[in-house]
């Protein structure tokens, strides 16, 4: 007996009408809304953002939702891996990511050269950074700007 099937021009249409529809992220996310953020979740966060374990400290850092003075005194954290989270993390104030941008382990640098919000002077000191693994990282965001922007410009061509 052979496994292949064989589906019938018949079978092939009702499986194609019954196909679901493609959604967007931004249906996807309304059909599963995210809780809302509490003042007990918040006081879970300043709670651990004070941990023994640093694993704990980068789940705070990596969060949306901490408050401001949480997230300057994480920036500050002993730990690579904290100060790591925190400047990957979108929320993160850009004068927060001014400081990162300094920091010692080029790790928290190159992060910070990958976040999307970070500031374009910030970009500009990266792009001199004596790591080079940071300038690479600076060159390779830039180049994808590069490339957004002619693929946009590509794509008003041909509609036009």
């Amino acid at each position: 007996m052979s496994c292949i099937r064989f589906n019938t021009p018949a079978q092939r249409k009702q499986l194609a009408a019954m196909a679901p529809a493609m959604v967007t992220a931004a249906e996807v996310a309304a059909r599963h809304p995210a809780p809302p953020v509490t003042a007990s979740k918040v006081a879970r966060l300043r709670l651990l953002a004070r941990h023994e374990n640093p694993k704990i400290r980068e789940s705070v850092a990596s969060s949306y939702h901490a408050p401001a003075d949480v997230v300057a005194a994480l920036a500050k954290d002993p730990e690579v891996g904290v100060r790591a989270w925190l400047a990957r993390n979108e929320t993160t104030p850009c004068d927060i990511l001014r400081d990162l941008a300094h920091d010692e382990d080029e790790t928290v640098r190159g992060w910070v050269a990958l976040n999307f919000f970070v500031p374009a002077d910030v970009m500009d000191e990266l792009s001199d950074d004596p790591s080079p693994i940071v300038r690479g990282l600076v060159a390779w965001k830039a180049g994808l700007a590069e490339e957004s922007v002619q693929d946009s410009a590509t794509h008003q061509l041909v509609e036009a």
